[in-house]
């Protein structure tokens, strides 16, 4: 058996690339999808349940799949740099492929609201990280306008290829299970990913690897659903820092999935994703940033809806790793307890 080569030379075929393509990568893909047994019991016992651990990747997130492919392609057309805005995982996966392709990479984020793990990435890759005083729909506006020219490359997901390198999850998915499940859970921020699960799933079908594909089930935070409440919102607002976005680039490609899909796109509240993420982490040993576990806690409120059939077969993305923001851990975690360094107080510490 081959080694795992990385998503664009594994689904070569599906991809937008030529022999004169420069593929940079990591070997990204290949995550773990996981029979979540204990979990589906409490949640939803009638289903079958899987976790897609996004977290998995190089930089421990999603965006990776994409962002081989955007940086393979900026490659290819001889640009002088990569840029991008972010909440934190776009930076940290364009700052790690800009590096290994010798590419300079800049990268806009709102000051004082992106994790420091993913912070602590993009500047250990050596991007050179511009914070500004608003948030990321003004920062994605500014480089937007700056990529307006050839010499910068946006690779946000406005970047074709960015969904082109996403959609191998869904690819990914049906060679693990077998099949297509009968649904499909992703958080939602800018809403690339669910557009690009779609495209993946659509183009399988297409292609003869599968007979059905899945109904798209995306979750907004209450705090920052603008698809949900049919609306931009100015100044979103949730623990989820990666879907904190009020203005998402990918609206209408996510409405076009969930209406083609038979889906829909629904919001959580910030408790409702925290207790998710906690029991991920508990009962299924996954520990993944909050924003990730928002998959799951819309999994549980459509289920107390009575939504999913006896005997669906159901996939939740987790897109990035806990690590990613380990400060939210640390706060919503039982304390950690301190005694004297003898046998008998740990004993007495247990007996407690």
């Amino acid at each position: 058996m081959m080694p795992w080569r990385g998503v664009i030379e594994e689904f070569r075929k599906f991809l937008p690339v030529t022999e004169q393509t420069p593929v940079v990568t990591l070997c990204e893909g290949n995550t773990p999808l996981i029979r979540a047994n204990r979990l589906a019991k409490r949640i939803c016992p009638h289903v079958e349940l899987y976790l897609k651990v996004e977290g998995a990747n190089p930089t421990g997130s999603f965006k990776d799949r994409g962002m081989t492919l955007a940086v393979s392609k900026a490659l290819e057309k001889n640009v002088r740099a990569v840029m991008c805005a972010s909440t934190g995982n776009t930076s940290a996966a364009a700052a790690a492929y800009g590096g290994r392709a010798g590419l300079p990479v800049y990268v806009l984020v709102p000051a004082g609201k992106v994790a420091l793990g993913k912070l602590a990435q993009a500047m250990a890759h050596g991007a050179i990280v511009i914070q500004i005083e608003g948030n990321f729909d003004q920062a994605l506006s500014i480089v937007k306008d700056l990529c307006a020219n050839e010499e910068f490359e946006l690779v946000n997901s406005l970047n074709p290829f960015r969904l082109e390198g996403q959609k191998t999850a869904a690819l990914e998915v049906c060679d693990q299970l077998g099949r297509a499940p009968t649904y499909h859970c992703l958080p939602v921020g800018n809403a690339g990913n669910i557009s690009a699960y779609w495209k993946g799933y659509k183009e399988y079908r297409t292609a003869g690897q599968i007979a059905e594909c899945p109904k798209m089930m995306g979750f907004q935070a209450q705090g920052a659903a603008p698809i949900v409440r049919g609306h931009v919102v100015e100044q979103p607002q949730t623990v989820a820092t990666a879907i904190r976005i009020g203005n998402p680039a990918s609206w209408k490609l996510a409405e076009q999935a969930v209406a083609e899909s038979s889906g829909a796109i629904r919001m959580v509240t910030d408790e409702e994703i925290l207790d998710a993420y906690q029991a991920l982490a508990k009962e299924e040993g996954v520990f993944c940033e909050p924003a990730s576990a928002a998959s799951v806690a819309g999994l549980t409120k459509c289920s107390q809806a009575g939504l999913f059939p006896e005997g669906a077969t159901v996939v939740c993305t987790l897109t990035g790793h806990g690590l990613k923001d380990p400060d939210i851990a640390v706060e919503i975690s039982p304390k950690t307890l301190t005694v004297k360094a003898t046998r008998e107080d740990v004993l007495a510490l247990l007996r407690s």
